[in-house]
């Protein structure tokens, strides 16, 4: 698997190519698909500042197939969420080379919309995955998802770890 020609022009010469092959763009994806073991697992969010809750989430995930698949929200996506004026902290190309460091992640790609409901229709994951925090039962991409006889899973939620909390200990310091 190599990096697309339009992941390779927004890296540095520093970035190894070990993480660099892990990145793929929308229009790469299906062949990037294609070489990896199934059952695939996908995931998505916003990632911002990786944490502890972040890894142990990425690590459960990855032990339930042969493939972990990591879809972030676009930088553009991430502001229409209303997570505050000044996320992302990071943009969506440096959240994708920390996502793809991680040793649990197989590939990381970008969806621009405010659902993960159309990325989820092109890669046909076998398993679905979220944090506890999610009620799995009401969420639409469940639904989409067991349409085609995958699961729907939502994964423990690691008390105490949250981007948001640790922004707000970081601006009252």
């Amino acid at each position: 698997m190599s990096a697309p020609a339009s992941i390779l022009a927004m890296s540095s010469p520093t970035t190894p190519p070990s993480i660099l092959q892990k990145i793929c763009n929308r229009d790469a994806l299906r062949g990037q698909l294609g070489g990896l073991p199934r059952p695939w697992v996908f995931t998505n969010g916003v990632f911002d500042v990786l944490h502890r809750g972040h890894v142990m989430y990425l690590a459960q995930a990855r032990d339930l197939g042969g493939s972990l698949i990591v879809a972030l929200n676009t930088d553009a996506s991430v502001r229409r969420l209303g997570k505050g004026e000044d996320r992302p902290l990071n943009n969506e190309f440096d959240r994708a080379i920390v996502m793809a460091s991680q040793q649990a992640v197989s590939l990381v790609t970008w969806f621009d919309e405010d659902t993960p409901m159309q990325i989820l229709a092109e890669i046909r994951p076998d398993i679905l995955v979220k944090g506890g925090d999610y009620d799995m039962a009401k969420l639409p991409e469940t639904a989409l998802v067991q349409s085609w006889g995958a699961k729907a899973l939502a994964l423990p939620f690691v008390p105490g770890y949250s981007t948001t909390k640790l922004l707000e200990k970081i601006r009252a310091a």
